[in-house]
């Protein structure tokens, strides 16, 4: 029997994670789709909970043209508008 590890064993260097928000009360998140049928249920869901439950103050969906290539250049451009940020994958 053969056992593959899948993980990377390369360590990344020179990278800083972002400090952690301590509430998104008040904040502007993003969902950002790849627009597949089941994501759009889930992120409906997570949506009224950051409005309702967490206090969002704005949440603003962006999708993407293309579920299986990497994000949009216009999309990119707008990270530094958003407090926070959601993507996921669904069939």
């Amino acid at each position: 029997m053969k056992i593959l590890d899948p993980t990377n064993e390369a360590r990344a260097t020179g990278l800083v994670l972002a400090p952690r928000l301590a509430s998104l009360e008040g904040k502007t998140v993003a969902i950002i789709t790849n627009a597949k049928e089941g994501t759009k249920g889930y992120f409906t869901h997570l949506d009224r909970m950051l409005r309702e439950d967490l206090g969002a103050a704005d949440v603003v969906w962006r999708e993407k043209s293309n579920y299986s290539a990497p994000m949009d250049a216009h999309i990119v451009q707008e990270l530094t508008n958003w407090h926070a940020v959601f993507t996921g994958v669904g069939d």
